[in-house]
């Protein structure tokens, strides 16, 4: 009887093994599938973006570019003399004298007065436009169409995504338009950002980790900080309006400071959009500094402590340098997630349309999502275009400020 029941054993356990094996299987299926799904996703989506990046367009211009060239020489050639000339004389005197008054000539670039010319005398204006997909697949329909509605205009093939591009300003004109403004914008709201709720993160950070007891009140801290961490983006939006806007409005738009822009009087500027972001991003830095700082060996506070070293000293010599890592870690989510932020900076007084680029945290701004947003809204496909070129803009910006904090945290990692 216990010779079988002995022979038995041995099945049964290779039967559990086997189902064991059976349900493992089952789940890295599942987490493949799961995989192969996410990766999918994004493949079409970072798809369907260049496809509207690319494409052929249907041009017509107001004025001929070559009519315009002084001695011989082409417009794009001249300097910024000729070219203040050529648009004063080709503009409406009160159309110039507005220029003028918005910025005098004196304080444009050439590129300026350029981009001037193109959009108020030359006026390119497109007719059609089409995707990569049909420009690629459906050459003879796109030129046979040409023929039929537009013999007066030109095809070309333009790639939405261009130096030019990111170097021009915005415009109620698809042609000429850029994001040049909405990128010095995302730029100095990232920057102030980050110099705001950084230090301020990791000092909370490492008070609650360090030197906070574990009592009723401090609980209660840690609980908030991780609620906080979830709060709609907009509600942030709506306590920056109130602190930063309206109750601050004397610093934030300058005035406390000497600097008087009627623009900018009422407390909407980059500073207050920066802080904005700033308090969205500080629960993901505080949480992510404080598992950082925990995961740091007690033995080396413990040697510091046996050296006779102050809990200060062991904190600044031993558990800092060992947290970097993770720190810039949380920096990188915190990045990555106010640079996409839209709701909080139009309820802060972002502009959708502004030409003027920033020239301090006292000034008027807007951003990339922000500017994406506003050109999705715009019936015109042309616009559509423009979202999808500026929506590689933001994302090579994420990608090269990832990149950079992932470069720093790799130099300070340590191995224990």
């Amino acid at each position: 009887m216990s010779g079988v029941m002995g022979a038995s054993q041995p099945t049964e356990n290779a039967a559990q093994l086997g189902r064991r094996h059976s349900r493992g299987k089952l789940w890295l299926t599942v987490f493949q599938i799961a995989t192969l799904v996410g990766v999918v996703a994004l493949t079409v989506l970072l798809l369907t973006i260049i496809n509207d990046s690319f494409g052929y367009i249907a041009v017509e211009n107001k004025v001929d570019p070559g009519a315009l060239a002084v001695n011989g020489v082409p417009l794009e050639e001249q300097d910024k003399e000729t070219l203040t000339q050529t648009l004063q004389a080709n503009v409406s005197a009160g159309l110039f004298a507005r220029f003028v008054h918005d910025q005098p000539f004196e304080e444009r670039s050439a590129e300026d007065v350029y981009a001037l010319i193109q959009e108020f005398v030359i006026s390119p204006r497109i007719q059609e436009n089409w995707t990569l997909y049909e420009s690629l697949f459906a050459r003879d329909e796109i030129e046979a169409a040409m023929a039929a509605d537009l013999p007066n205009a030109e095809l070309q093939f333009r790639s939405w995504l261009s130096l030019r591009f990111v170097r021009s300003q915005q415009s109620s004109y698809p042609e000429i338009a850029g994001v040049r403004t909405a990128i010095l914008g995302s730029l100095w709201t990232i920057a102030i950002a980050i110099l705001f709720a950084l230090p301020v993160g990791v000092a909370a950070a490492i008070y609650l980790q360090e030197y906070a007891r574990d009592n009723f009140i401090n609980r209660i801290i840690q609980t908030n900080i991780n609620n906080l961490a979830g709060v709609p983006s907009i509600i942030y939006g709506m306590l920056g309006l109130a602190i930063f806007v309206r109750a601050f409005g004397l610093f934030t738009s300058g005035i406390a400071f000497g600097v008087v822009d009627p623009a900018t009087s009422n407390g909407r500027t980059i500073l207050s959009a920066g802080l904005t972001l700033g308090l969205l991003v500080l629960p993901l830095i505080i949480i992510n500094a404080q598992e950082a700082i925990k995961a740091v060996p007690n033995s080396l506070r413990e040697a510091g402590f046996g050296l006779g070293a102050t809990r200060w000293e062991t904190i600044w010599a031993h558990v800092l340098p060992n947290a970097v890592p993770g720190i810039l870690t949380g920096s990188i989510l915190a990045v990555s997630r106010a640079i996409g932020e839209t709701a909080p900076l139009i309820v802060v007084g972002a502009a959708t349309f502004i030409q003027m680029d920033p020239s301090g945290p006292f000034s008027k701004f807007t951003t990339l999502p922000i500017q994406i947003f506003q050109w999705t809204t715009r019936p015109q496909g042309a616009y559509h275009h423009l979202a999808a070129a500026a929506s590689l803009v933001l994302l090579a910006m994420l990608l090269t400020l990832n990149a950079t904090a992932i470069l720093l945290r790799n130099r300070y990692r340590r191995s224990y």
